[in-house]
């Protein structure tokens, strides 16, 4: 266990490495019955997570995934295949695997394809959560493609000036290699929050941000506790954002012919034996395809230069997607992961359960809060 003082970082929270998160990760999915590539796959979308900042995808996810693989939702040890390819395109049938696993696959296929054909784009179906999209937009990104990844949700984002759950989160994440430096990286849920940010919010107690989030009775509420559903991005014009997660759903569900989002079981309601077929979609392209390697490069570098230059406004600062992120990154290596008290409660239950090390000391835990034992509202963690 690498030893992370508590209050490096000067926030007071309990922080863990990166390498010690990693291990236990594995070793919790491997001992609720995940094979192996299921354990690879979705230990690296949670570490992606976590270490760019993305708290609200990251290993929080641990305790769920155990769950549904210890219930049957999620088929240990799928048989994931390509049934049907015409051109650029293909589908890939998920066989109830994690979403991960499914997805970082449909991206491997997706780069085959662009290399051969200039892009490549597959269809998922039969798949499950699959965490943070930016994951597998940069695996595109890091092969030297430009990669988009797509998923539907259950239903808990209301439509504009709507009193009720109708789209999921619907994200969008797309991944650009860049010729020095890290690749250019957006990946945004269509909601004006991740639901799983509710959660974490509840974990932490904290007051919600203004206008991204409803009452049963369509109210807005800053408490999340009392959260029943998301507000589409784009506040007063969240008919931007409603319409963004209608496409979203028609490249992920109808395109798929997955399950729509507004007919999919809740992702932490009572019943975690079913599957739920949700849909993906992603897309790799060759730039090169398109213009030569140069022109891209010096086309692009040009672009992020100007745009991190750009003036910003008093006590602001100008970033590119991913910009904050990849910073982020590099305190963690260096700072540990954070962990909310939820998650602290949730590792300890999974270590007694499965007989594990945690990855800190138990020395190092305060009392575990009255948020960390509540049983979580239903919605998607997107």
């Amino acid at each position: 266990m690498t030893a992370i003082p508590k209050d490096q970082s000067g926030d007071g929270a309990l922080r863990v490495s990166e390498a010690d998160l990693h291990a236990f990760c594995r070793a919790a999915l491997a001992a609720a019955g995940a094979d192996e590539a299921t354990v690879d796959a979705a230990t690296r979308a949670m570490m992606h997570a976590s270490s760019l900042g993305v708290d609200s995808h990251g290993v929080r996810l641990l305790s769920h995934y155990a769950a549904v693989l210890i219930a049957g939702r999620l088929n240990p040890r799928p048989n994931i295949r390509i049934t049907s390819g015409f051109g650029a395109v293909a589908t890939l049938d998920a066989d109830d695997a994690h979403g991960a696993l499914a997805t970082y696959k449909a991206m491997e296929h997706a780069i085959g394809l662009a290399g051969q054909m200039g892009i490549g784009a597959v269809a998922v179906t039969r798949s499950s959560h699959f965490g943070p999209a930016g994951a597998y937009a940069l695996a595109a990104a890091e092969a030297g493609y430009i990669g988009l990844a797509t998923c539907n949700a259950d239903a808990v984002v209301r439509l504009h000036d709507g009193a009720s759950r109708f789209h999921g989160t619907n994200p969008i994440a797309c991944g650009v290699p860049v010729r020095e430096g890290r690749p250019w990286l957006l990946d945004m849920a269509t909601s004006a929050i991740p639901y799983n940010r509710i959660r974490l919010y509840r974990s932490l107690r904290q007051p919600l941000p203004a206008g991204v989030a409803s009452t049963p009775e369509g109210r807005d509420t800053l408490d999340a506790d009392e959260a029943e559903m998301l507000a589409p991005i784009g506040g007063e014009f969240g008919f931007k954002g409603a319409g963004l997660a209608g496409l979203l759903e028609i490249f992920s569900a109808v395109l798929t012919g997955a399950t729509l989002s507004f007919d999919l079981p809740r992702m932490a309601g009572p019943d975690l034996t079913t599957p739920r077929n949700l849909g993906a979609f992603v897309m790799a392209i060759r730039p090169d395809a398109f213009v030569d390697k140069s022109t891209f490069d010096e086309g692009l570098t040009r672009y992020l230069d100007r745009l991190r230059a750009s003036p910003a406004r008093d006590g602001c600062s100008v970033m590119a997607p991913g910009d904050r992120e990849w910073a982020e990154a590099e305190r963690r290596a260096v700072q540990g992961i954070p962990l909310d008290p939820v998650t602290i409660a949730d590792f300890e239950r999974l270590a007694e359960r499965f007989d594990l090390a945690l990855p800190f000391a138990a020395g190092q835990l305060g009392r575990t809060p009255e948020s960390a034992t509540k049983k979580p509202t239903e919605g998607d963690s997107r």
